[in-house]
């Protein structure tokens, strides 16, 4: 059966959708939406596990969403995809406004501290 454009595109959103409709990978997402971070970094930020967080990134990059810059053994993640760029926007101003995101990297510089 031949598809036609529209139920092509929508297959191809639909892939794309779900993998933002997780929690954990929404949270690596936001972050990965101001600046290029290390899976270390993320670990820190989030509060995951760093093996939860590569297994997360690895689908983010299989599907296109992200990419990585290696510096030496560290490994940097960015968003890569203007789709995912665009959303994560989208999404920030409306669940995620700068100042939560300054709260919740506040409330891990203070358990740290």
């Amino acid at each position: 059966m031949v598809m036609n454009p529209l139920e092509d595109k929508a297959e191809e959103a639909a892939t794309f959708l779900k993998m933002l409709a997780s929690a954990p990978r929404l949270m690596l997402l936001c972050h990965m939406a101001e600046e290029e971070v290390s899976v270390g970094q993320l670990a820190d930020l989030t509060g995951m596990r760093m093996p939860t967080v590569s297994q997360q990134l690895a689908l983010l990059r299989a599907q296109g969403i992200v990419a990585t810059r290696r510096d030496g053994t560290t490994i940097y993640y960015r968003l890569a995809s203007e789709a995912a760029k665009d959303v994560m926007h989208l999404l920030q101003r409306h669940f995620c406004p700068p100042e939560v995101l300054a709260a919740a990297k506040q409330g891990l510089a203070e358990t740290a501290g």
